[in-house]
C-alpha cells in the first residue's frame, strides 16, 4: 500500500495554539500543532496545486488539480475561488444563514483597529486567525443585523473592516502593555455602545477584554526584518519558532513567514542543520501610520 501524500492547507489555530493544516485524499484533514522555542524546518516539493473547495467541514478536491501561483495568499484556482465565494458570508452570498452571529472589535496595534463579524459557533477562532492582539465582543444576533451593525460602527467610529497583514506584522514586537491596549479597546467599546441606530434584533454585549499577547508569544518577540517572497520547489524555511499571530510564523532570527504561502505545497521535514533558502525580501519597519478610517 502506498503512503498518503499530505498537502499543506496553510495556517490553523486549534485549542488556542498555532498549527499547520494538512489534507490527503481518502484520508481527510489533520493539524500539526506548533510550539514556541522549538526548531521548525521544512522543504517544499513538486508544485503548488489548488486545494479545491471546503463545504460543510469536508474538502472537495479541485477537479483539475490546477497549479496556482506561488506568490498569492490563496491556494485556489480561479474556478474554485469563484465557487467558494458563491457560498460565502464575507461575499454577502449567504443572507439567509440562520446561525447567530457576533460583532467584535479587534485591536492589532496602535491605530490599527477594526470591526467585524463571525459566526457565534466559531467562538474566538476568527480573532486568532486574524492576529487580533486585544479584542472584545460588541453584540450578537441574526446575520443581517450583525452586518448592519458592523457597517454602522465602521462609519461612526471611522474604523475599517480590514487591515492588511503587512501592517499588522511590523508592529508586534513593540506594542504598548496590556493595560494600554485594553484601555484603547474599552474606550471604543464605550463609544460604540452609546451610538444610536443599532438594529433592535441585535443584543448588545458588555465589554469583556481578551488579550492574546501570551497566546501569540509576543513577550520578547524579535523585530521582523525579512519574509519569504514565495515558496519554491526545493526551497527550505528553517529556524527557531518564537511566536505566531494570525497566519504569521515569527522566527528568532527576525524571519516572519505568512503560512498562507505554504498552502498547496507538499512539505517535507528538513534536518537540524537546514537553512532558509527560499527567496526573501525585507520588511518595512517604520512606525505605523495613523489609521485614516475606511479603506
Amino acid at each position: 500500500m502506498t503512503s498518503a501524500i499530505w498537502c499543506c492547507t496553510g495556517p490553523r489555530w486549534s485549542e488556542g495554539r498555532p498549527g499547520i493544516g494538512w489534507y490527503a485524499e481518502q484520508r481527510g484533514e489533520r493539524t500539526s500543532l506548533l510550539a514556541y522555542g522549538r526548531w521548525l524546518a521544512f522543504t517544499a516539493t513538486g508544485q503548488r496545486t489548488c486545494l479545491g473547495v471546503r463545504r460543510s467541514g469536508r474538502r472537495n478536491p479541485c477537479p483539475t488539480a490546477a497549479e496556482v501561483p506561488a506568490r498569492t495568499g490563496s491556494a485556489q484556482c480561479a474556478e474554485c475561488a469563484r465557487l467558494d465565494r458563491s457560498f460565502s458570508v464575507a461575499a454577502d452570498t449567504r443572507a439567509d444563514d440562520p446561525r447567530p452571529y457576533r460583532v467584535y472589535l479587534a485591536w492589532f496595534g496602535p491605530g490599527l483597529i477594526k470591526v467585524g463579524i463571525t459566526a457565534e459557533e466559531r467562538g474566538s477562532a476568527r480573532l486568532l486567525e486574524q492576529g487580533a492582539v486585544t479584542w472584545t465582543w460588541l453584540g450578537r444576533g441574526p446575520l443581517m443585523a450583525a452586518r448592519r451593525t458592523e457597517e454602522l460602527l465602521r462609519a461612526a467610529l471611522k474604523v475599517p473592516d480590514r487591515i492588511a497583514y503587512a501592517r499588522k506584522r511590523t508592529v508586534r514586537d513593540r506594542l504598548p502593555d496590556t493595560v494600554a491596549r485594553a484601555g484603547e479597546v474599552a474606550g471604543l467599546h464605550e463609544r460604540a455602545a452609546a451610538l444610536p441606530g443599532w438594529p433592535e434584533t441585535l443584543e448588545r454585549l458588555p465589554c469583556e477584554i481578551v488579550d492574546h499577547g501570551g497566546v501569540f508569544g509576543l513577550a520578547g518577540l524579535p523585530r521582523p526584518v525579512r519574509q519569504p517572497e514565495r515558496m519554491t520547489a526545493g526551497g527550505t524555511v528553517a529556524g527557531l519558532l518564537a511566536g505566531a499571530a494570525g497566519p504569521d510564523l515569527h522566527f528568532a532570527d527576525g524571519l516572519v513567514v505568512d503560512a498562507r504561502l505554504l498552502a498547496g505545497w507538499v512539505l517535507t521535514a528538513a534536518g537540524p542543520d537546514a537553512v532558509t533558502t527560499v527567496p526573501l525580501t525585507g520588511l518595512a519597519t517604520g512606525e505605523p501610520a495613523e489609521q485614516e478610517g475606511l479603506f
